[in-house]
């Protein structure tokens, strides 16, 4: 039975606040709120082989007295340690208590940052065990959890141990038969496991579980939804037009053939007895959009309205602007109006009368459409733009306002056609696989954290002749136990760098709805020159005047994402660039990042990313944000999710509609995971 988190011990208003930052409400949301990582306590080394730049452990006893430097508000702590042939330096930061522990000839297991300054090795605020403690945490996993300011790791290790201890056995809701076929362990023991794994081999077995649940509960939503979809009849049929003809006539650029063969798929399903539900997966500047363009317009020549929606405010602006531009100079008379949530209450009331009255042909907006409030008078199509950012539930959302209209969604992700064909189970698909042949190709380049001097230069010489300038970071602010840049400390530290006159800023998800849309807009413009940020720009906005992406830890993203980030760049008339900086020296990782240098071929490199990763790197890399998944990997686990398909398959063609004993509690476990769809959407 799960527990608001108010209702325990320790959990105050405070400490629920600081939770609900990390989107976790009760104790189910705290289960399921996964490690990102897991910290490996591995045997003490010899300090004669720390490296720079690595986590260690040493066992050494210590030599020296306490050395105590103030500097500013700085307190440095420091003492001089040892083991049987090598002297080791060891700092620590406004620690003065410590003063009292580090007693001269004590033996300590210290574990920490390997630095190098003036000439000789040293560690960096370490981890103090006694030999014993550090024994009982010898070769175990300690989990590492996403962090939000005032929260520490410790006390969510703490609060989830004491969930698990309270909380009841769940009832297996998975047929005992599927989980024989398919080697899956018992969900309980998976829950407890993926906090808290005694070994590797426990995690992954814990991780393929629940992996696999995520999996199946999102295909059978699909399915089930293409069973409503199949069953609807086109109660807005379309007839071709001239129109839309003419304006492919008069376009300033002619249609690739992979353009208008996704065209004509679109136009024939439109026609068509049956609803549209189709997928038009291209590349980043594959010429999707104009697709869009023409379906909204053949609906509205049919009588009916179309309504486009889009991730982010600053994209559905942008696409407003761009249509009533192709609109213009088109001489059509199409009515197109924008709707998205910060509109004021006065503007939003005039766009729904429009709406609901017919005199709005085509809605452009984000997540504003599908509110309660919006009435259609006639919603013939609806297109959504990046499918991996809207759920099944909001597809849905949408189709059940009066008769279903036709469903078009367009996807910049990469995903090989043997997945595509899983995840997309209820479309249709088309491949835009060929680019415009105006476009230039994007210069790359894999590099070593060495050469950031020279790209620093490289982006100041760009900046000077009026580009603009992308870098991505891993993290949004230092986090423990995670070695990486982040996004807050960098924009500082290129601050002190670049030129006193380059506006530079950063972005990222924790931020604000309204703050993040400013900052965009801004970068939009042009007002920002260089925009550091995490992720949140893979679906950002059209800027054709940025030229420069570089990637922090480029070893951090999986392939398919790092090419979503290249392609916020090569979108104007000038050459662009992306420069991957790889953080660490492994040469697997070198391996990877050399297929994004060689190719800017988005389906190629997603079929490599396939074939280089496989379900034991569960330490390597996520391709966060992709679909709506928590740990399942499209790509690191693409075999779990062929079986989960084939499972789903199978329930459904042995029960259809999940009546029979054996599937009750999977019913229940489906129905409340739509539920949790919608009211993640706010419906």
């Amino acid at each position: 039975m799960k527990k608001k988190l108010r209702e325990l011990k320790g959990v105050g208003e405070k400490t629920e606040k600081l939770y609900q930052k990390l989107n976790i409400q009760d104790t189910d949301d705290l289960l399921r709120y996964y490690p990102r990582t897991y910290d490996s306590f591995e045997d003490p080394i010899p300090v004669s082989e720390l490296k720079e730049g690595t986590l260690a452990a040493v066992r050494v006893s210590i030599i020296s007295g306490v050395y105590v430097n103030q500097i500013r508000n700085l307190q440095i702590i420091s003492v001089t340690a040892a083991d049987e042939r090598d002297k080791l330096n060891i700092t620590w930061f406004n620690t003065p208590y410590l003063k009292s522990t580090l007693k001269k000839g004590r033996i300590f297991v210290f574990r920490g940052k390997v630095a190098h300054k003036q000439g000789k090795l040293l560690m960096e605020h370490p981890e103090i065990f006694t030999p014993a403690a550090y024994e009982e945490v010898l070769n175990s996993l300690q989990p590492i959890y996403g962090l939000t300011a005032g929260l520490s790791n410790k006390s969510i290790t703490k609060l989830i141990k004491t969930v698990l201890k309270e909380e009841q056995l769940k009832m297996e809701y998975l047929p005992e038969e599927v989980r024989e076929r398919y080697g899956l362990a018992d969900y309980n023991f998976s829950i407890r496991t993926i906090h808290f794994p005694e070994s590797k081999e426990q995690l992954l077995t814990a991780r393929k579980r629940l992996v696999f649940d995520e999996f199946l509960l999102f295909i059978l939503a699909v399915q089930l939804l293409k069973e409503k979809t199949e069953e609807a009849p086109n109660t807005f049929p379309m007839k071709q037009t001239w129109t839309t003809e003419q304006i492919i006539e008069n376009l300033p650029y002619r249609l690739t053939n992979a353009q208008l063969n996704a065209w004509h798929e679109i136009e024939r399903d439109l026609a068509g007895q049956a609803l549209m539900s189709r997928l038009v997966q291209g590349d980043v500047g594959s010429g999707k959009t104009i697709l869009a363009f023409l379906a909204m317009i053949l609906t509205y020549e049919n009588g009916y309205q179309a309504a486009l929606m889009v991730p982010t405010e600053v994209l559905a602006r942008q696409h407003y602007e761009s249509f009533l531009k192709l609109i213009k100079e088109q001489g059509l008379s199409c009515r197109v109006i924008l709707l998205t949530g910060s509109h004021t209450a006065k503007e939003k009331r005039e766009r729904y009368a429009m709406i609901a009255s017919g005199g709005a042909h085509i809605i452009i907006g984000t997540h504003a459409l599908i509110q309660e409030k919006v009435v259609y008078h006639k919603l013939g199509l609806v297109i959504t733009d990046e499918q991996h950012r809207f759920g099944v539930k909001q597809r849905e959302a949408l189709t059940t306002m009066g008769n279903p209209p036709n469903v078009l969604v367009m996807s910049a992700t990469p995903i090989p056609r043997t997945l595509a064909i899983i995840l997309y189970g209820d479309l249709d698909i088309s491949v835009i696989n060929e680019l415009p042949a105006k476009r230039l190709p994007i210069k790359n380049c894999v590099v070593g954290t060495s050469y950031r001097p020279s790209a620093y230069t490289f982006i100041e010489k760009q900046v000077r002749e009026g580009r603009q300038v992308y870098i991505i970071c891993p993290m949004v602010e230092e986090s423990e136990g995670f070695d990486g840049e982040n996004v807050l400390d960098y924009t500082e530290k290129l601050k002190g760098i670049l030129p006193k006159d380059f506006r530079i800023t950063y972005l990222h998800g924790k931020m604000k709805a309204k703050e993040k849309n400013q900052v965009m807009e801004q970068f939009a413009s042009g007002e920002i020159q260089i925009l550091v940020s995490t992720t949140v720009v893979e679906v950002g906005v059209n800027v054709p005047n940025a030229t420069v992406m570089m990637v922090e830890n480029a070893e951090r993203f999986g392939l398919a994402q790092l090419h979503q980030l290249r392609g916020r760049v090569g979108r104007g008339e000038h050459q662009s660039y992306c420069i991957f900086v790889q953080g660490n020296e492994v040469k697997e990782t070198s391996k990877r990042l050399q297929i994004l240098n060689k190719s800017n071929d988005g389906f190629f490199i997603a079929g490599e990313d396939l074939k280089l990763r496989g379900p034991g790197d569960l330490f390597g890399i996520r391709q966060s944000g992709l679909m709506e998944f928590k740990l399942g990997d499209i790509y690191q686990d693409a075999d779990i999710l062929k079986a989960a398909s084939e499972a789903a398959g199978e329930i459904l063609s042995l029960d259809g509609d999940l009546s029979l004993p054996q599937h009750r509690i999977l019913k229940e476990k489906l129905t409340s995971y739509m539920k949790d769809e919608l009211e993640n959407l706010g419906l």
